[in-house]
């Protein structure tokens, strides 16, 4: 986001002993949590969003265990390592659900910025039916087998899940947990959050016509690879969903901007 707002509240309110880099990720990280708020993608103070540190190896940046979403701000989001370590200083922990998965995909794929994973009742739904993510829709087709699987194994505490979890997920960007949640990355914040919902949108969609009872219209394996490598959000590799991403940020900033304190 370049508009001007951004960036003089961002350096007015930066920490002395931080760098400008790293403010601005926060800032941007910060945004995400409130935008994924607006879209009802929250689970009380579960799930993470978590982005790396420009220039610092091996940092993360986390929300702070406790917090609801709306809550989320730069200041407040807590730095960790891949092990979990706090740096510096936090008011609050962090949630050690979290750091299984999300520190297992940025230690194994460094071309990773952003993880988000989350719990929505469409995505959810989805991951538990045996036969996972149908690609007879607008939105599914633009993600025709671009979606890995990883079996349940219970809550994502145990680190010896790790090499599973790495494995079934590959050089993919998108993960249907089964019987748990979504799971999506990108090398930015921008380029996660279009690839999830996207993912998002071809899970409603798939329940609301599997609700009718009527069987499905299929889309040819031609359709659906046409469609996936027509899909705008996901050809411009960094920049990708940078559009989409912006107008949600401006929109935030209409109405709230305590999330850049």
């Amino acid at each position: 986001m370049t508009a001007q707002l951004q960036v003089e509240t961002g350096r007015d309110a930066r920490p002395a002993t931080m760098s400008q880099a790293e403010w601005d990720a926060r800032i941007e990280l910060a945004a995400c949590y409130r935008i994924f708020n607006r879209l009802g993608w929250v689970e009380l103070i579960f799930n993470h969003i978590t982005a790396r540190v420009p220039g610092e190896d091996g940092h993360l940046l986390i929300n702070p265990y406790g917090l609801m979403y709306r809550e989320i701000t730069a200041s407040n989001l807590v730095k960790i390592d891949l092990d979990g370590n706090i740096l510096g200083h936090s008011d609050w922990p962090v949630n050690s659900a979290g750091l299984v998965i999300h520190s297992a995909v940025h230690a194994a794929r460094p071309d990773t910025h952003c993880v988000m994973h989350t719990h929505t009742t469409a995505g959810s739904a989805v991951a538990c039916l045996r036969d996972g993510l149908d690609w007879n829709n607008f939105y599914a087709a633009q993600i025709y087998h671009q979606v890995a699987y990883h079996d349940f194994e219970g809550i994502t505490v145990d680190p010896d899940e790790k090499p599973r979890l790495v494995a079934d997920l590959g050089d993919r960007n998108l993960m249907i947990l089964r019987n748990h949640g979504l799971l999506a990355l990108g090398a930015s914040v921008p380029s996660a959050f279009t690839a999830l919902w996207t993912l998002q949108r071809a899970c409603e969609i798939q329940l609301a016509a599997q609700q009718t009872g009527q069987p499905l219209q299929p889309v040819t394996e031609q359709a659906a690879l046409q469609s996936s490598r027509e899909a705008l959000q996901f050809t411009k590799g960094v920049d990708a969903g940078r559009e989409v991403f912006d107008a949600l940020w401006r929109a935030l900033d209409r109405d709230e901007q305590d999330y850049r304190t």
